[in-house]
């Protein structure tokens, strides 16, 4: 940052400020190439972005994008309640390098419990909400749902099967076999009972679980008087999962019906929080997240961007119980209550029970961030490790691995990921559908050619001045030296410099820990198989095969489900499913003549001979 930059900001946004509205809103301040430096909201965007122009009230950080900042825009709202939800919205869209940053943002499992069908499915649910039912959640993972549901075919015994699977089946499962299903699907029970099992499945996840343990406990009692032993012994079981499950409740389940417990700490500027979720008076487990922000932000300036963010693409609770006092908690109450249409109260509890759930958060918000320091620290050394081992001036920022996957020339596919000095940067990776032609089918060579002259091509369209963080600092090749040369003569033609490439193949005997290493130069070297770095190499090279592979099996998959009659003009799903139904398959109607075709519904003579012409070019 030179004074002449800084000063040259200053005098754009006292530009912006003659023209900038005195409305509550959102504005943004842009770098020179058009990216996003920093979104903020203001009750009057034109009183607040003054505050930019007064050089000495502001911190280095603020001078650094002041000065980097040649345009403006602003975006009025009609309240700042308004403001502040369109600031999160902006800030998860343009991840601008000067706002606090709330990383591996994923949407949480749900139970579903479908009412669109007779015979009510409950299974895991992620995405849009797209069916009839109930959502039960969010629950902090994927194993918590999992345990959940595998405890509720224990307990409750309905279906998980798809509705297909439900209709074409002719005996019972496993899932019956075991016990974890009543068998709808052959009639192995009644529609009466199933709507019981329904109920009661829906009370539990409402939090009346101790209602279900009585009433079950009764009919095991009554059971047993009647001295029919095996009924007994299935309430018995059921009683028994039910307590299991109560069992991982941890904490006060009957402290809230609905509220998420959200706790910060801080070590050494750096920050951690901790995500608690309770729903109908249960722990739905809980989550740590570790925002960017920059070490002059306080922590309860990130706690408010944290929940701010957090909540702008999930429902928020009844109840946010924090562990610090916001700058702005009236205002994100108010904003939170008026997108859920209900009343969400932010508050810090000073004691009791909910003191004490907050301060266990705040334990393992500590706990948390200690261990990911120590992996920080430890990714560190192995990123020291790695600028010694190939002569690199500087530690990677920015690693991309190559990896590419077809068989035999088809559906091939190369996969791009990331990695850095906190870990995988799975939002950087990419896909790459081989486009070419005119490349022989299997050309693993003219395969990675491709992706290199893609990626780097853009690259050099994007940032050619290399400012914005999207260059790599080293490029590992799955491959050996033919891979490397290919890979060199792109490299060469597009005038890149300043990258390190090496190229990793598996070695003699294909054998683990015997990798061998290639650099445009250099002989051919290998690392001692109790290296460090060398066992990081390797997860980063799997973790390319296994990101290549998936894509190839999702494009080979996405394939598979096409058919020969979608490319015919003219049909449509109501044609193509008449020849089908006629035929019985697309091959038998590529082989028929156009007599035959001409005998199926909806398809006449001409059209008949325009689908032979189509297979018979």
């Amino acid at each position: 940052m030179t004074q002449t930059n800084l000063s040259a900001g200053i005098s754009v946004i006292r530009e912006q400020v003659k023209t900038a509205p005195t409305a509550p809103g959102v504005y943004r301040m842009l770098s020179e190439h058009g990216d996003v430096l920093y979104v903020g909201k203001a009750k009057s965007i034109k009183k607040r972005i003054v505050s930019y122009t007064q050089v000495n009230r502001l911190t280095i950080r603020l001078q650094r994008m002041v000065a980097q900042t040649v345009s403006m825009v602003f975006v009025t709202t009609r309240t700042e309640g308004e403001a502040l939800l369109l600031e999160a919205s902006l800030i998860k869209r343009y991840k601008p390098q000067f706002n606090v940053l709330l990383k591996d943002d994923k949407s949480f499992p749900y139970i579903l419990l479908r009412e669109d069908h007779e015979w009510p499915q409950i299974s895991k649910h992620r995405g849009a909400r797209k069916h009839k039912g109930q959502y039960y959640g969010p629950f902090a993972n994927v194993s918590s749902v999992n345990r959940t549901l595998n405890t509720l075919q224990k307990v409750f015994q309905l279906r998980s099967c798809s509705d297909n699977t439900l209709e074409t089946r002719s005996r019972v499962c496993m899932l019956y076999q075991i016990k974890r299903c009543s068998g709808p699907c052959v009639d192995k029970v009644s529609k009466e009972d199933y709507s019981d099992m329904v109920a009661e499945t829906r009370a539990f996840l409402e939090g009346k679980s101790s209602e279900i343990q009585k009433k079950f406990a009764a009919s095991m009692q009554e059971a047993s008087e009647a001295m029919e032993y095996e009924v007994a012994a299935v309430y018995r079981d059921r009683l028994n999962a039910l307590t299991q499950i109560q069992s991982h409740q941890s904490i006060v389940n009957a402290m809230v019906e609905e509220a998420d417990v959200i706790a910060a700490e801080e070590i050494a500027g750096r920050i951690a929080i901790q995500v608690f979720f309770f729903r109908a008076g249960q722990n739905w487990g809980h989550r740590a997240y570790f925002p960017k922000h920059d070490k002059s932000d306080g922590i309860e300036t990130v706690l408010s961007a944290f929940i701010s963010q957090f909540y702008d693409n999930k429902p928020a609770p009844k109840l946010i119980l924090t562990s610090h006092k916001l700058p702005d908690t009236k205002l994100l109450s108010e904003a939170l209550s008026e997108r859920m249409e209900r009343k969400v109260e932010i508050t810090v509890p000073a004691r009791g029970k909910k003191a004490e759930v907050i301060a266990e958060a705040r334990r393992n918000a500590k706990e948390a961030l200690e261990r990911h320091m120590a992996e920080s620290a430890s990714q560190a050394k192995l990123l020291e490790g790695v600028a010694e081992a190939f002569d690199m001036d500087e530690v990677p920022q920015r690693i991309e691995v190559y990896d590419n996957s077809h068989i035999q020339g088809t559906n091939a596919v190369g996969g791009m990921i990331v990695a850095g000095p906190d870990g995988f940067m799975k939002n950087s990776y990419r896909k790459f559908n081989i486009k070419d032609e005119d490349l022989t089918p299997g050309d693993d060579f003219g395969m990675m050619q491709e992706v290199m002259r893609r990626r780097f091509s853009r690259l050099l369209k994007e940032d050619a001045t290399r400012e914005r963080g999207h260059w790599p600092d080293l490029l590992l090749i799955d491959g050996g030296k033919g891979q490397l040369s290919s890979v060199m003569e792109i490299i060469e033609e597009l005038g890149v410099t300043d990258v390190t490439i090496v190229a990793i193949s598996k070695g003699p005997d294909r054998n683990a820990g015997r990798e061998q290493f290639h650099m445009p130069g250099k002989e051919t070297f290998m690392m001692p198989h109790t290296d460090a770095v060398l066992y990081y190499l390797q997860r980063l090279r799997d973790e390319a095969h296994r990101f290549a592979i998936g894509s190839h099996r999702a494009r080979r998959k996405s394939d598979i489900k096409k058919s020969p009659l979608d490319e015919i003009p003219g049909v449509g799903p109501k044609r193509k499913k008449a020849l089908l139904h006629h035929f019985g398959s697309a091959k038998a109607v590529i082989d028929a003549d156009v007599k035959d075709l001409a005998n199926v519904d909806g398809v006449s003579k001409a059209m008949a001979q325009q689908i032979y012409d189509h297979f018979h070019d």
